[in-house]
């Protein structure tokens, strides 16, 4: 019985480590998606429809994830 269950922590089954897991990747998406959605709205303008950032778009994307991502962690 112990090898089936290798790597988990003592009490913890096949079925609520993959809960845990499935719940930690539906966290880790959202949390991608309000990141995308919130620097996006800041830093792309809307008007242009170029296929590349420009040097301003493209600073303004790694100042708002890096400030994100301290405010989030």
């Amino acid at each position: 019985m112990a090898a089936n269950n290798v790597g988990l922590p003592a009490g913890v089954s096949k079925e609520q480590a993959y809960g845990m897991a499935t719940t930690e990747m539906e966290y880790r998406v959202e949390l991608f998606n309000r990141l995308l959605n919130t620097c996006f709205n800041k830093c792309i303008d809307k008007r242009h429809k170029d296929a590349e950032l420009n040097m301003g778009e493209n600073s303004c994307v790694d100042r708002c994830v890096s400030k994100y991502w301290a405010v989030v962690l």
